[in-house]
């Protein structure tokens, strides 16, 4: 090899000072490329490749991990078909769910502070439109941009049919929420009352359930079209999230 005639060239100078040298034991000669070969031709100890892989291991669960927390909604986002359910107790507030399937997680559930009772008379007086307005935080955006979806948001503005009704909040769906959605679960389309299940409960639970179509505008807008096929193609329930 080229490198290794030079080294020799470079390192053995000793034998050419005098005679008396050549006749003493050579001098073992240093040659840095060839140790640097040696050392890449050596293979792992088992030590070695079990640290390694203990550690690869830990990156990739520590990356799942963070994907499972940033995108909680992965497992039940919404398709252009939505199973939608409105409830609440006589005496209480309105509860919307927004589900993939019927036995899915809610992938949207808010409370509005509207009396479930207000809403069933405004239903039966003709079409309802419902607007839940949220703001953008501009100083978050400008920073970082706007990561958040539109159905993470947790605090909404509402209107019904034109009118100020307060808010609505984002919730999580609990044992209570999960229990009225199950004793539905076998209904497509329909409205009535659930009996009250225990002391605990408000009373009797109200419902109205059906299929919505979801439109996505944009980022910041959605619509969902309860599908009625008595209605003539006119949804009696609309339902319009905007981030303004």
């Amino acid at each position: 090899m080229a490198k290794t005639s030079q080294d020799k060239k470079h390192f053995h100078w000793s034998n050419k000072v005098s005679n008396e040298d050549q006749e003493e034991e050579e001098i073992p000669s240093f040659n840095p490329c060839h140790q640097k070969e040696k050392d890449l031709n050596e293979s792992p100890s088992p030590l070695t490749r079990k640290k390694f892989q203990t550690l690869t291991i830990a990156r990739f669960r520590t990356v799942l991990t963070a994907l499972s927390k940033n995108r909680p909604n992965l497992l039940h986002g919404l398709g252009p078909k939505v199973v939608g359910t409105l409830f609440g107790s006589r005496r209480g507030h309105v509860h919307f769910a927004f589900q993939k399937n019927p036995t899915s997680q809610p992938a949207f559930l808010i409370e509005l502070q509207t009396p479930i009772s207000g809403l069933v008379k405004e239903m039966a007086s003709g079409l309802v439109r419902i607007a839940l307005e949220c703001d953008k935080d501009d100083e978050k955006i400008k920073k970082v941009g706007n990561s958040r979806r539109l159905l993470e948001e947790g605090v909404w503005r509402t209107f019904c049919n034109g009118k100020k009704c307060g808010f609505a909040t984002k919730r999580e769906c609990g044992e209570k929420e999960w229990r009225v959605l199950k004793a539905v679960e076998p209904i497509s389309m329909g409205a009535g009352v659930l009996p009250a299940g225990d002391e605990e409960d408000e009373g009797e639970m109200m419902y109205m359930r059906a299929k919505f179509e979801r439109v996505v505008g944009s980022r910041d807008s959605e619509a969902f079209y309860m599908m009625n096929p008595d209605s003539n193609g006119t949804p009696e329930l609309s339902v319009y999230l905007l981030r303004v």
